[in-house]
């Protein structure tokens, strides 16, 4: 019975495997390609934020690779998430780690009906990062995803599933 199994989830195991294939060869994309707007599946909208850091060179392998914004625009993501009142709280939800190759700070969740800029906290550490929200096909209780950089900044695992506190900000 152990044979039948250990083949069963190494089965599983390999077919998620097929899934990722090529998440982070970007060595074949066009510099056109990184900057077009295109609608998807998981993001319908199209809408992408600003981008705040440059796309990460195809050769990027690591965290610290993938993550190219710098430590002023760390900072500066930090100080914009103070508490400042007039927010309006959208509720909880369970992020994923986004694409590591979409730079700068960002949640796609379905707790946003529009895109805008908006704050995460991540209770469990105390810690909180001015994101630009973008709207995610979904129930609002379905998952968002989150950048690379925002997840570094409130020192959540990375492979892990934070519980976030998610905040518009007034316009």
């Amino acid at each position: 019975m152990k044979p039948v199994l250990i083949s069963v989830v190494l089965g599983i195991s390999l077919a998620g495997c097929a899934q990722v294939e090529g998440l982070f060869d970007r060595s074949r994309a066009t510099a056109a390609e990184d900057s077009a707007v295109v609608p998807s599946e998981a993001d319908p909208s199209g809408i992408r934020p600003p981008e705040t850091a440059p796309v990460p060179v195809s050769g990027a392998r690591t965290a610290e690779a993938f993550d190219t914004t710098t430590e002023q625009q760390r900072a500066e993501a930090v100080a914009g998430a103070a508490p400042a009142g007039g927010e309006t709280d959208l509720g909880t939800t369970v992020a994923s780690l986004g694409a590591p190759g979409e730079p700068g700070f960002w949640l796609k969740t379905p707790l946003a009906g529009t895109a805008g800029r908006g704050r995460v906290e991540y209770p469990d550490r105390g810690t909180s990062v001015m994101v630009d929200l973008i709207p995610l096909a979904g129930a609002p209780g379905g998952g968002s995803q989150i950048s690379l950089a925002a997840m570094r900044v409130i020192e959540a695992d990375l492979t892990g599933l934070p519980e976030l506190r998610v905040y518009r900000l007034p316009d």
